[in-house]
């Protein structure tokens, strides 16, 4: 093994460890466990990632990475925009019924709580979901809609809104709160939000 296979085996190692133990105690996870579980040492944490802050921003990134690449696979070039949020709604219902569903949602309800009793952890976290969510509105950007071509603003403020959405009703769909939500009701919900954007800017100008 190369000394750059075996930096990423324990990256991944450390990865998938912090994934196991960030879900289970959040803010109270130790550095000391998460590299026991990886079979390595504390140094190794601080040499790949810098800090125990770092390891959890990296897989938030690691989480969201392979989700966005699944996304733009699952909504093809050529549709307009209505279709695309269809097809994106759909996608994200069925992510609800994944086999890892439930220990993401952990994931995700224990980064909110880390942020909050972190606020720089909080800050470092929202940058890096938005730097994954720029695929998405990527992913809208140029689709046409009403007769015109949507703008990288409009399909940021879209983006906004679906992600507000789908992630209380993914929260809901685990948990038995939200029957009725199938695949069809999250289109009916992306293609009402999208049906409401207008084709001119925010500014009040035209694109």
């Amino acid at each position: 093994m190369t000394r750059a296979e075996a930096k990423e085996r324990n990256r991944r190692a450390l990865l998938d460890a912090a994934f196991q133990i960030v879900s289970r105690d959040g803010y109270r996870a130790r550095l000391d466990e998460i590299a026991a579980r990886a079979d390595l040492t504390t140094g190794a944490v601080y040499s790949l990632f810098g800090s125990k802050s770092g390891l959890v921003v990296a897989l938030v990134a690691d989480c969201l990475r392979p989700y966005y690449e699944e996304v733009e696979r699952a909504v093809p070039a050529g549709l307009d925009l209505l279709e695309a949020v269809d097809a994106f709604a759909r996608y994200y219902r069925r992510s609800c019924d994944a086999p890892d569903a439930l220990s993401r949602l952990s994931l995700q309800i224990t980064l909110l709580d880390m942020a909050l009793h972190d606020p720089e952890l909080g800050s470092q976290l929202a940058t890096s979901v938005r730097s994954q969510e720029n695929h998405l509105i990527a992913l809208f950007t140029g689709r046409s809609h009403h007769g015109g071509v949507v703008t990288s603003q409009q399909a940021h403020r879209l983006t906004t809104a679906l992600r507000a959405v789908f992630v209380g009703l993914s929260q809901g769909v685990p948990l038995g709160l939200a029957p009725g939500a199938d695949e069809q009701y999250f289109a009916d919900v992306a293609r009402a939000l999208a049906s409401g954007v207008s084709l001119i800017d925010h500014d009040g100008d035209a694109p």
